[in-house]
């Protein structure tokens, strides 16, 4: 069976792309109320392409959780084992894409091409930019699995973003919502949809699948911000309801300030909490450069990951799961 004659998937979770709201102004929506078979047919370009639709969950994106990724996780790996299936495209919110994307391409030892995109206007907005997108998914989609490509991106606005270093950047800006955070795009889709600049794909980030579906409760991280007059109250906190829980907790990620540094209260909380086994990463709250390893460093630097990419690379560290993406 060739590529023209197999099917792209297209998996619907919801978010801003999927919302509606009263009017055409971009005030008021609510996200995830049109179904995914709804999106695609508000795309009379897609028409011809032979597509099969999956609605996975129905939720605004900042209330992603463990069982929808479970669940997407799943459908992912039955699309994909079948014969006639090219490519997954995956329409998602904005607000914890960079998770979804970095979670997928750090599990799924995908052999044909998944491609996340999503929307920063509702379906009912006059400046609605899901249709142009969840097209252009579309396409590059079907061309990488031409190509022979495998990996996760983020297709948004024209731009196709690596899935281990897509983030928002802006809150609510069209044309540059996303990047790389200091990584090129893959490559972009013009105005009458063809595809330039994408040469390959970096490889997905794990020689075998993870079974996320099948995993129990992950272990549980959570991020802390640095900033003027930190002290260790909330590391306290967290301290004490680790020892009262079922759920202990096994790591921190400190949302840094500059290159990785740390207020000398949240420091000294942050060494007890050491002390206990809980394990601190660094990340920076700055938007761009990150955090890489220097001589002297105490606690593991996170690299280019954002503070919520780098809370998914714990909880899989703490997992046992390799992290490729925290090099020097």
């Amino acid at each position: 069976m060739d590529v023209k004659s197999r099917l792209v998937v297209v998996l619907g979770t919801g978010g801003t792309i999927a919302g509606t709201g009263a009017g055409p102004d971009d005030v008021g929506y609510q996200a995830a109320q049109l179904s995914v078979e709804q999106l695609l047919r508000a795309v009379p370009a897609l028409a011809g392409v032979p597509m099969e639709a999956q609605q996975v969950a129905q939720i605004d994106s900042k209330d992603m959780d463990w069982s929808v990724w479970q669940a997407l996780a799943q459908h992912i790996r039955e699309a994909l084992a079948r014969d006639d299936v090219a490519a997954v495209v995956i329409t998602h919110g904005t607000d914890t894409l960079e998770e979804t994307a970095y979670l997928l391409h750090r599990l799924l030892d995908v052999h044909k091409p998944v491609v996340l995109t999503a929307a920063m206007r509702a379906a009912t907005s006059a400046q609605a930019d899901g249709p142009r997108n969840l097209h252009d998914a579309v396409r590059v989609a079907e061309h990488a699995a031409s190509q022979g490509w495998a990996g996760v991106v983020a297709v948004m606005a024209g731009v196709i973003w690596p899935g281990h270093a897509v983030r928002k950047s802006h809150t609510w800006h069209i044309d540059d919502a996303f990047d790389g955070g200091g990584e090129a795009p893959l490559g972009h889709i013009t105005d009458s949809g063809a595809i330039v600049g994408a040469v390959s794909w970096p490889p997905p980030g794990r020689a075998g699948w993870f079974c996320l579906e099948a995993a129990g409760p992950p272990p549980r991280v959570e991020i802390l911000t640095s900033h003027a007059g930190a002290d260790g109250l909330l590391v306290e906190a967290l301290l004490t309801q680790s020892q009262l829980a079922g759920h202990a907790l096994g790591g921190l990620v400190v949302a840094c300030t500059g290159h990785g540094t740390i207020h000398q209260g949240l420091t000294r909380a942050l060494e007890k909490a050491e002390q206990q086994g809980i394990k601190i990463w660094r990340s920076s709250r700055v938007a761009r450069g990150g955090v890489l390893t220097r001589a002297g460093d105490h606690w593991p630097a996170a690299g280019a990951l954002t503070a919520a990419q780098a809370r998914v690379a714990l909880m899989l560290d703490l997992w046992g799961v390799p992290c490729g993406e925290m090099k020097d």
